[in-house]
């Protein structure tokens, strides 16, 4: 566990942001209302309001970042850098974590209902962007009276978000950390997330994505795009390391079709355990949002952009993340760099492939720690 400490006990709160009468329009131009967002603080907002730092999460997280809830024994998936004393410190900021849109964990998704039917929306809730994400969350800092972020941080998809933010809205961002993220998925990526959309969509519980209403679920099919979507979040020196070609409680082979290897009966736990805190519909309209991004497809438009992003960036890599390898990274570097946009990166080793992000690794917090240092500091903190 990293030095410092826990937040403690926390509370996630909901906040409406926008209803009927003033719905969310999206990139696409469709519009929703109402639409909620669920989120957690954590640390005290400073009165000029100056100490705001915003996670953003990843595909299948949620807004308990931190902490512990009431009863509850484990703590929220970040814990191990949010905290007094921790890389992300909330002696000195003031943490902000919200649920995505599109997700089904408090924010406004496909398994909400859908006013006009009084169903859940399904599949004919519209499709979104990274960039809608994005609307959404700067929805809630001014819900909360926030005007400005001292930084942004974010793993995976969180960390494309933080990239969409930074270049759309660079006044509203003052450093920005993009860890283990890419700006562009390559075709295996895509194709990966395809194959776990069909595995979804398959299952004969899906009901054209109404499962809701047919009073079933396409567990089968989620469990198993779970299962080969956490493949690509470990590594082959990892997975060695961890299961090598051990039997599952057993001395020889079964010589069967059933988890027969550890590393089966893994897959098996992550599959069956995911469908306790996740929706099917989320699962696929969270992928293909993935999908799209493309924030620097449009050349002469992006140079507009960064010619007045003035946001330090610090991105970071993982030497055996092969889900978004470092080439992703030095993708992004080189563009910002390229329009000489402040950019730091650093490629930090660990076995533990694309989830190392998620993980209590010395340097990658010590990275994270000395850039947030520099930026409390040169925003005027005392530390």
């Amino acid at each position: 566990m990293s030095a410092g400490a826990s937040v403690g006990r926390v509370e996630t709160r909901t906040a409406r942001l926008f209803d009927e009468a003033a719905p969310l329009v999206l990139e696409s131009g469709a519009t929703l209302g109402p639409v909620d967002v669920a989120y957690e603080t954590y640390g005290d907002l400073d009165p000029d309001g100056g100490n705001a730092v915003f996670i953003c999460h990843a595909l299948t997280g949620d807004a308990h970042a931190a902490g512990l809830h009431d009863g509850a024994t484990r703590p929220g998936w970040w814990d191990n850098i949010i905290g007094p004393g921790r890389p992300i410190d909330t002696d000195r900021f003031h943490v902000i974590c919200a649920n995505l849109l599109g997700g089904c964990m408090g924010t406004t998704g496909p398994s909400s209902t859908d006013p006009s039917t009084g169903r859940a929306y399904g599949l004919r809730f519209p499709l979104f962007t990274v960039a809608d994400l994005v609307t959404v969350h700067r929805a809630l800092l001014e819900h909360l009276g926030i005007r400005r972020l001292v930084a942004a941080v974010g793993g995976s998809l969180g960390g494309m978000q933080v990239l969409q933010w930074a270049l759309d809205h660079p006044e509203e961002v003052g450093a920005a950390v993009v860890i283990c993220a890419t700006a562009r998925l390559s075709p295996q990526n895509i194709a990966f997330s395809a194959v776990a959309r069909e595995a979804i969509m398959r299952d004969p519980q899906f009901h054209g994505g109404d499962y809701e209403a047919a009073g079933t679920r396409p567990d089968r099919g989620l469990a198993v795009a779970r299962m080969m979507a956490h493949i690509t979040y470990l590594s082959e020196e990892g997975m060695r390391a961890r299961f090598g070609r051990r039997l599952q409680d057993a001395d020889v082979p079964r010589f069967g079709f059933d988890a027969d290897f550890q590393v089966e009966s893994y897959l098996q736990h992550q599959g069956e355990s995911f469908l306790r805190r996740f929706d099917a519909n989320s699962y696929l309209y969270l992928t293909r949002v993935m999908d799209y991004f493309d924030p620097f497809d449009d050349l002469a438009s992006l140079g507009r952009k960064l010619e007045r992003v003035g946001t330090g960036f610090l991105v970071i890599s993982f030497d055996t993340d092969w889900r978004f390898d470092t080439s992703h990274s030095r993708d992004i570097v080189r563009m910002l760099a390229a329009h000489r946009t402040p950019v730091s990166f650093r490629e930090i080793s660990s076995p533990h492939g694309h989830d190392s992000f998620l993980l209590d690794i010395p340097d990658y917090h010590q990275t994270v720690a000395t850039f947030l240092d520099r930026v409390y500091r040169n925003r005027g903190g005392r530390g």
